[in-house]
């Protein structure tokens, strides 16, 4: 009787170990996430911080992280674009290459120089991407980046209230997700390169 009982438990768990192994051997790995898409992004042309016209064909040429903001911006926009950056480097790590870009909705006061200036602080590959009036307002709104200048105060020294999305896109495809300012470096850099090596 022992004998039946070990037999049947022993040919039970070699039943379990069995399809548990088929299981994870069949079952894919959990999704990358959402994809955002949908009617977000769109084409622009914008100057970058070298004083190029450039496209988005141009400028999105590889997997890349795109953040609205402006260089006088006291706290949310260095952060962010240090966390930009930290997840392009472990990506990099990874053999993955992607590149961190910042759109200015400050044009008055971010011209292609100071723009350089600021994205050189940052990261060797991140783009600064600035407009006239109308072309920030058009490519903020086609990617849902709400922005809006301060009223009153000195003319110089005004804040400018902001979205803090990032936008992965991906060349040919579009923007595939949306990181908040809470997610970190190593998250953003997780779920980039799950998009990209699916």
């Amino acid at each position: 009787m022992s004998r039946l009982v070990a037999a049947v438990a022993g040919g039970t768990l070699a039943a379990v170990i069995g399809g548990t192994f088929a299981f994870t051997q069949l079952v894919p790995a959990p999704a990358c996430g959402p994809v955002v898409g949908g009617d977000i992004g769109g084409p622009f042309t914008l100057r970058n911080d070298a004083g190029a016209i450039v496209t988005d064909r141009d400028v999105f040429s590889e997997p890349s992280l795109i953040y609205f903001g402006y260089t006088f911006c006291p706290d949310v926009c260095p952060i962010d674009n240090a966390r930009n950056a930290t997840a392009v480097d472990i990506l990099a790590d990874q053999g993955i290459s992607a590149t961190p870009v910042f759109v200015s909705i400050d044009p008055d006061r971010d011209t292609v120089d100071v723009l350089h200036g600021y994205v050189g602080n940052f990261h060797p590959k991140m783009i600064g991407l600035t407009g006239s009036h109308e072309q920030i307002a058009a490519v903020s709104q086609a990617y849902g980046a709400f922005y809006e200048k301060e009223a009153g105060g000195d003319p110089d020294f005004y804040l400018v209230a902001h979205a803090t999305s990032t936008y992965f896109v991906k060349p040919e495809t579009g923007v595939v997700a949306r990181f908040g300012r809470d997610d970190s470096a190593e998250h953003v850099a997780a779920v980039t390169a799950c998009f990209i090596t699916g």
